[in-house]
């Protein structure tokens, strides 16, 4: 504590993101990377900007992305916003279209981002409890709020919920935005995108950091009514009027263009996550139904902080969540193949 911070300082709990550790030959399925690099033609694009034009700004409005996108999703450019990162298009839709002064509702079992958003910017918050099988109920969503956000997949489960859910959420709270956020949706999902010229409440916010294995990139997307878009520009404009560099803005135009390059990777890790979660089932795990590049899962017998710990001082990470409810269940990142039989393998040397 420091009595040069503002007062709020002092109530915020931060977001703890997924270590990062220093130590070499660990293999990391912790924190939901893809183990597969990203399109050649994305990292040639970014090569060809490393040049004198470095002493200029970028295009603040990241035009040659945006356009990328909006010809990938079949919208008008007028419908996509850009950001560092989703992390960064997640803070502006909080300041920007969730302070009604109405609860804010999202999954008691979800990204952990949300309810230190809310702290950041003053909005109460409202989590609603997943069911039995960690299932998002749309009739659960039917009650006076200033918003509604969610993961699609959710995270840190991996569990879907189908369009025609999305759309019951949407019916039900017209005059409230539902933001589906989609880090996952290409591992397993359909993108509510398809929805957004129905409806002007949705907003729909990507990343490239999994499905295009550009994490260290940090590029974000939003999709949704231009109305909705309008607002985000105005609170970056207010906040950042450059959020992307001149290398981001053309890799990532370019990993969009390189479908080729997309599905080949996409198709890979899901392949690995089928043949993981047979592994793991095989030794007595219940694992969720994923959708994401991940498996959520518990053993019927160990304890799942002492498996994070053994697998750990095997040289294998993976993510422990402490949170009720799900304490008993460890994250997977789906890795190579030869990483997911490591982890098989030692997983039966620690049961």
């Amino acid at each position: 504590m420091s009595k040069f911070w503002s007062p709020f300082v002092n109530t915020l709990v931060p977001y703890v993101p997924g270590e990062q550790p220093k130590i070499a030959r660990l293999i990391k399925l912790n924190t939901n990377e893809n183990p597969y690099g990203p399109s050649p033609k994305a990292l040639a694009a970014m090569q060809a900007q490393i040049s004198d034009d470095l002493r200029l700004y970028p295009d603040p409005n990241c035009d040659l992305l945006k356009l990328a996108v909006a010809d990938y999703y079949s919208v008008s450019p007028q419908y996509v916003f850009v950001g560092n990162g989703s992390d960064e298009v997640l803070a502006h839709a909080f300041h920007g279209l969730f302070q009604h002064g109405k609860p804010l509702l999202f999954p008691d079992i979800s990204y952990s981002f949300y309810p230190v958003y809310c702290g950041l910017y003053g909005i109460e918050q409202q989590p609603v409890a997943l069911d039995e099988h960690f299932q998002i109920r749309p009739e659960d969503y039917q009650q006076p709020n200033g918003g509604i956000i969610f993961p699609n997949p959710n995270a840190p489960t991996g569990c879907l919920l189908e369009l025609d859910k999305i759309e019951q959420i949407l019916q039900a709270n017209p005059d409230s935005v539902v933001l589906v956020d989609e880090a996952y949706i290409d591992f397993g999902g359909e993108s509510a995108i398809s929805l957004v010229k129905k409806y002007d409440n949705l907003l729909v916010t990507q990343t490239l950091s999994k499905s295009r294995s550009l994490a260290g990139l940090r590029v974000g997307i939003a999709v949704g009514h231009p109305d909705l878009i309008e607002g985000l520009e105005r609170i970056k404009n207010s906040f950042n009027s450059y959020p992307l560099d001149r290398a981001a803005i053309a890799g990532a135009a370019a990993a969009f263009a390189d479908v080729e390059h997309f599905h080949s990777t996409r198709n890979k890790v899901i392949a690995s996550r089928e043949w993981l979660v047979e592994a793991l089932t095989a030794l007595d795990f219940e694992v969720l139904p994923s959708a994401a590049n991940f498996v959520f899962a518990r053993h019927s017998k160990r304890d799942a902080q002492q498996l994070s710990t053994q697998l750990r001082e095997q040289g294998v990470l993976v993510r422990h969540f402490k949170q009720t409810r799900i304490d008993q269940f460890l994250r997977i990142t789906i890795g190579t193949d030869e990483q997911n039989q490591t982890l098989v393998d030692v997983l039966k040397n620690c049961i």
